[in-house]
């Protein structure tokens, strides 16, 4: 039986686990000579750091080995990678255990000694769950060409993403602002029978609420004053394809019920008319916020977000696949160069260092800020290490919490108000419409020394 790859498909790689050295080099053999890319662990711990690296297509492991044994290797890459299928080798005496696995979800298993023809086919089987993570040819050719990613997490949220396309289950994308949730919504259109029609995304806290309910419903002329036409709305706009509704945590409670309506009913009716109008539209929604909270606050209702949260998913933050910021980097950096048509063509030694270790609370969208930034100041080939701190600093600066900024602001207040005043707490005070006592307090609180501002 032959699992040949043809010429265009990029090699799928499997990683084969065994403390025996010598079943070790005959399974990678076999597996290379069928056009693998073969890769080898000869512990399990070994193969949890190579995966934690770089996500392979399958995991081939042994049952019994020194150390971790291969069903501890299992429950761990099940629990991490739970799409990631594993074929167990085992010897006649631990079938049962085998069988026991596949029930929690191991793809298969074989019994040594097993016959290369029979590895082929369970190989090929087990592939063809993992293919989803492969780039595809034809009409699903660049699904998730806007996806930069060489991180095994995002590698398992994508194969996620093209099983979840083949159906209209709902899906909601969870994630901090700036990690990619809606290029993960488009992706997950494009891989769907639904990409011939639109995507059509609205961000839920953008639009004033007066207008949200005609932004998503639509309207009929005369509605509303300013109504001077019909406005077929979001849903309707969306018909046959997509609708993402991003940060749908900040949609006001009143729209919440009318969009479960619609939901129940898939169908929508504009406002100032009684037509129901019929909808086909898939449904995808995303927030940063944790909505099982806003739930228990009573800012978010649960029925729809049952409705909404068929299928999660949960987008890391940056800080959490670093190994993705070089690569990210240097793309950005290709095509900002074109853009400001530059001769800028890389990040020296230290400014790349300094790029993957630090924290971006901003995530993706403040990597590409910097590096925009960078770009168009640079004035060599090679950016540098101070420009990324100086313009990562400008960022942080904009990505301030509130909190921080009046605490901030609440600092350099009093400075300049001690230096008009020399010190003088009294007049100080007197200056700022607060009492001495309070003023101290201020003063106290922010560690500063109105005797230096002293003449």
């Amino acid at each position: 039986m032959s699992v040949e790859q043809p010429a265009s498909m990029p090699q799928r790689r499997i990683l084969v686990v065994d403390d025996d050295t010598d079943l070790l080099q005959l399974l990678s053999m076999r597996l290379a000579s069928a056009g693998f890319d073969v890769e080898t662990a000869d512990s399990a711990e070994a193969a949890i750091n190579r995966i934690d690296i770089s996500r392979p297509h399958l995991v081939i492991t042994d049952m019994r080995m020194q150390g971790m044994d291969g069903m501890a290797l299992f429950e761990h890459i099940h629990k991490k990678f739970p799409t990631l299928p594993v074929i167990m080798l085992t010897a006649h005496g631990t079938i049962p255990d085998a069988v026991n696995a596949t029930q929690r979800g191991l793809f298969g298993y074989l019994t040594k000694p097993f016959d290369g023809k029979v590895l082929l086919g369970h190989v090929a089987n087990a592939l063809k769950l993992s293919s989803a993570s492969l780039p595809q040819q034809g009409r699903e050719a660049d699904w998730r060409a806007n996806i930069i990613t060489q991180s095994a997490t995002m590698e398992d949220i994508l194969t996620k993403a093209s099983l979840v396309a083949e159906g209209d289950a709902s899906v909601l994308i969870r994630g901090e602002s700036g990690t990619g949730k809606e290029l993960l919504a488009n992706a997950i259109h494009n891989a769907s029978s639904r990409s011939q029609h639109p995507f059509v995304a609205i961000n839920c806290a953008a639009i004033p609420e007066q207008l949200l309910e005609s932004e998503l419903f639509g309207h009929t002329k005369g509605a509303f004053t300013g109504a001077v036409r019909d406005h077929k709305g979001l849903f309707q706009s969306a018909i046959g394809g997509t609708v993402f509704l991003d940060e749908i945590g900040d949609m006001p409670l009143v729209l919440q019920s009318k969009l479960l309506r619609v939901l129940q009913e898939k169908q929508v009716t504009p406002l100032g008319s009684t037509q129901a109008i019929p909808l086909d539209v898939r449904i995808i929604s995303a927030t940063h916020r944790d909505l099982k909270a806003e739930i228990a606050a009573g800012k978010f209702r649960e029925d729809i977000y049952y409705r909404l949260n068929v299928v999660e998913l949960a987008i890391p933050s940056l800080s959490e696949r670093r190994e993705d910021i070089p690569l990210l980097a240097k793309h950005f950096l290709s095509i900002l160069a074109k853009k400001y048509n530059k001769k800028t063509n890389g990040f020296s030694t230290e400014a790349m260092e300094t790029l993957i270790s630090s924290p971006w609370p901003g995530n993706v969208r403040q990597l590409q800020n910097v590096v925009e930034q960078s770009v168009v100041l640079s004035s060599t080939p090679l950016i540098s290490s101070v420009l990324v701190q100086q313009n990562i600093h400008k960022e942080e600066e904009m990505l301030i919490s509130l909190e921080e900024a009046k605490r901030r602001f609440e600092r350099d207040y009093l400075i300049r108000i001690l230096k008009i005043t020399e010190g003088n707490v009294t007049q100080a005070a007197k200056l700022s419409k607060r009492n001495r006592t309070e003023f101290y307090k201020l003063l106290q609180k922010h560690q500063l020394d109105p005797s230096l501002n002293r003449g």
